[in-house]
């Protein structure tokens, strides 16, 4: 049995029917109530990841463990060992953890001290274990959304800095591989897409995607700090701004891991846009 945490989410919902495809006995987790769509004989668990207490029933008789923090649970919460003690005490032999690129890149930062102690514990667990760092997500250019829609123009710093974000689907198809194959164990795994392109160029693949112009105004540093700050935790905000404006060379070199997984390459941003075009229509 897999249980996968953050089911619903931008990963989630790819991964439990990619497991499901492979015969897997899956549990998808949701802090929310039972999602619409998921596949035949996926079962759902509503639990919180950050409440070991409230997980350790959900884990009971499962092999491996996607391992999935969301939102504030980056930043704070129960002692790891907590949840990764019960995961063993309920027979888990198998982590697969979500964490960031950051932590290979910059290893000091504080807002991924967290997600460097989760790690810490799955590596000192005894268990088989697998650790995704990804760089930015191609998805989180759902933050032009509403002004794309509304005004047919994205705002954003940087516009001529380029990374090699990474399609969340690919993310979950690694991780798939991760649960079900052998041959990952003690991996830590790198994740990008195949090319970089910067904010400008995403706007362009909007737009052409959409069959219609949308303008690019860069935000100077200052203005996109203001803008973070009414949603993300100030801790995160400079340390974020320092990758987007100035990345170091490995944030934006290309990791050969998503291919060398898959056996192919990675999914470009503009699959990613076609994918999700009626959000920005």
């Amino acid at each position: 049995m897999i249980v996968v945490t953050g089911a619903t989410g931008n990963i989630g919902r790819t991964l439990v029917p990619l497991l499901a495809e492979r015969g897997e006995d899956v549990v998808a987790v949701s802090r929310r109530p039972q999602p619409e769509g998921l596949p035949a004989g996926v079962r759902h668990a509503q639990a919180d990841v950050g409440n070991s207490a409230s997980m350790r029933p959900v884990l009971d008789g499962a092999d491996s463990f996607f391992l999935l923090l969301g939102g504030e649970l980056n930043g704070h919460g129960e002692s790891p060992d907590a949840l990764i003690g019960g995961a063993l005490d309920a027979g888990v032999k198998r982590f697969v953890l979500l964490s960031s690129q950051i932590n290979s890149t910059r290893p000091e930062a504080l807002s991924h001290t967290r997600l460097r102690d989760f790690e810490a514990a799955v590596r000192a667990s005894g268990a088989d274990f697998t650790i995704l760092r990804p760089g930015g997500f191609a998805s989180n250019a759902l933050a032009w959304a509403e002004s794309v829609r509304a005004q047919r123009t994205i705002f954003a710093p940087f516009g001529d800095v380029a990374l090699p974000v990474i399609d969340p689907a690919d993310i979950a198809a690694v991780a798939a591989a991760a649960l079900h194959e052998e041959g990952h164990a003690g991996r830590t795994y790198e994740l990008t897409g195949p090319e970089a392109i910067s904010p400008r160029q995403q706007a362009a693949v909007i737009s052409q995607s959409l069959g219609e112009d949308v303008a690019f105004v860069e935000l100077s540093r200052e203005q996109a700090q203001a803008h973070m700050a009414q949603f993300m935790p100030e801790e995160v905000i400079d340390g974020t701004l320092d990758i987007l404006g100035v990345p170091l060379p490995a944030e934006q070199a290309i990791s050969p891991d998503t291919e060398s997984v898959l056996g192919r390459t990675a999914r470009p941003f503009g699959e990613w846009v076609a994918r999700n075009l009626p959000a920005f229509q």
